[in-house]
């Protein structure tokens, strides 16, 4: 599963020079903990987040793990923190975004939200804004029901890996794969494997793959060069 197939393309943005009263005003609104600042043309230049805000209300003086080391390069001269005094959402904003393209694997959106402590990601293409996937999106896709998960395994199998379907067959128990069956090749078997535990909602793969041609010695062999005359 990509990130187009979980983002959300109704997204609520911030101009840079919106007035930072405005924008907190207009996130309690609408439910949200924080959304993307792009401008006119639609280019993402940053992401304002209830954390911003809040970090202009209590100052530098309170621990807020991450972010203080993240908002570290925005210090003024004399050591006080810009984002303290500002004024607009350009001023409040974190810079650069962390941003993810819809091509990529949900696997990466996870990783990335939980190696840079962020809740959501623009998603950007062609360096414009089309999307957005939050955390709540990915609890929804690893909670989906084993005819979901199948469905998807079915499609790694028969359109990313071009396996004939009638070669494997997969079972699904609470999140629990079973895959058995013959493929061509060993590395066939490997790659249903590694591919079926990155699906969403794929708690175990339990692989159980033959393959006609055991081919890790091809795959291994390093070809010699001819020496240079």
């Amino acid at each position: 599963m990509l990130v187009r197939d979980l983002m959300s393309t109704a997204v609520r943005t911030f101009h840079p020079s919106m007035p930072l009263r405005e924008a907190a005003s207009a996130l309690v609104a609408n439910g949200i903990s924080g959304a993307p600042v792009c401008t006119a043309d639609g280019q993402v230049v940053g992401v304002l987040s209830a954390s911003d805000i809040l970090f202009k209300e209590v100052g530098v003086g309170v621990e807020h793990g991450k972010l203080l080391s993240r908002l570290a390069a925005v210090t003024t001269d004399d050591g006080s923190s810009a984002k303290q005094s500002a004024r607009t959402v350009g001023e409040a904003m974190t810079s650069p975004a962390i941003i993810v393209r819809p091509s990529a694997a949900v696997a990466v959106a996870a990783r990335t939200m939980t190696e840079c402590n962020v809740n959501r990601l623009p998603v950007v293409l062609d360096g414009r804004l089309v999307g957005i996937i939050a955390r709540s999106d990915l609890v929804r896709a690893f909670s989906r029901s084993d005819d979901e998960i199948c469905a998807d395994l079915d499609e790694v199998v028969q359109r990313e890996l071009w396996i004939p379907r009638e070669y494997v067959a997969v079972t699904v128990t609470e999140g629990h794969v079973r895959v058995t069956g013959t493929v061509d090749t060993r590395t066939d078997a490997e790659l249903v494997a590694a591919f079926a535990s990155r699906v969403p909602g794929v708690v175990e793969v339990q692989c159980e793959l033959d393959w006609r041609e055991d081919d890790l010695q091809r795959r291994l062999r390093v070809p010699v060069l001819p020496s240079a005359l």
